[in-house]
């Protein structure tokens, strides 16, 4: 008989066990099972976050996880075993999410089935996340020519730490997750395995940092073709905007991974931010995936 089990921490021993279900999700789907930020949470308890294990017996079928729960920001994720689909065990795994007091819930890929179930449990469509996507050229490698009186420069790990903080704050103030960020999240980040100091780009002006473009390319087999990069993260000081950095900001990150012999790049935006999606549109990107957050209504 299947069951929902509610935990504050994964064991390491159930851990690899999370991670093929969400491999085998991702390979069904074509689209990651789940976000980085719901990745990298899972195993040891961290304040706010819940799992949620469905077991069919034995056997691991599902796997949920609230971020933010007992808030008005809970907001979770649900991905079940393509080979246990259609038998109520998404809707367990949201109902049990719904009941630590989720507010949200995305859905990568915007499938049809997820689709289905928000329906069915009355949650609106209330946001999408862009992927977007173009192949790398020879000539993205040659860096472009910023403004007059800006220059670049590599982040500096305990040198920058604190001023990139502040200035990714400033720069996503409005943003729901990235403007939140911590010294401790960015910490986080620089010690993960695809971490590389020479991919996140720093704009400075009169000495001061005010701006940036963070780099990511996954480890993987091989190197070259065979890898995607990604625009990580773009920001601007609000002070800045309007002196035309946007898209020469952009085109550093992508000689970086150019320069890596990647062939393609890949980034999210938000499906609101239409100056955004404009810059990346004239910078040859075009849409490849949808992700969409479906939310409780009232």
């Amino acid at each position: 008989m299947a069951a929902t089990e509610r935990l504050d921490a994964v064991d390491d021993a159930t851990v690899p066990a999370v991670r093929a279900l969400w491999g085998r999700a991702e390979e069904a789907d074509g689209v990651g099972a789940v976000s980085e930020a719901f990745r990298m949470a899972l195993g040891a308890a961290r304040p706010g976050v819940v799992h949620l294990l469905r077991r069919d017996g034995e056997r691991l079928v599902g796997y949920g996880q609230v971020a933010e729960a007992g808030s008005p920001d809970a907001v979770a994720e649900l991905v079940v075993d393509p080979a246990a689909r259609r038998r109520g065990h998404s809707r367990a795994l949201l109902d049990a999410a719904l009941a630590e007091g989720t507010r949200s819930v995305w859905a990568h890929g915007d499938l049809d089935a997820a689709r289905a179930l928000a329906v069915a449990a009355g949650l609106d469509r209330r946001r999408e996340l862009y992927r977007m996507t173009r192949p790398l050229t020879s000539a993205d490698a040659v860096d472009p020519v910023l403004p007059e009186g800006y220059s670049a420069r590599s982040f500096e790990p305990g040198r920058d730490d604190e001023d990139w903080v502040a200035l990714n704050a400033a720069a996503f103030a409005s943003h729901p997750e990235q403007g939140r960020l911590t010294l401790a999240d960015l910490h986080e980040r620089m010690a993960q395995p695809w971490f590389d100091a020479s991919g996140f780009v720093l704009v400075e002006r009169a000495g001061r940092v005010v701006a940036f473009h963070w780099t990511k390319v996954e480890p993987g087999p091989g190197e070259g073709p065979g890898r995607v990069g990604e625009v990580y993260v773009v920001g601007v000081d609000p002070a800045e905007q309007g002196r035309g950095l946007g898209g020469p900001l952009t085109a550093l990150g992508l000689a970086h991974l150019a320069r890596s012999g990647l062939a393609e790049v890949e980034l999210y935006v938000d499906g609101d931010n239409a100056a955004a999606r404009r810059t990346y549109a004239r910078l040859g990107f075009v849409d490849a995936a949808v992700d969409v957050q479906y939310a409780v209504r009232g």
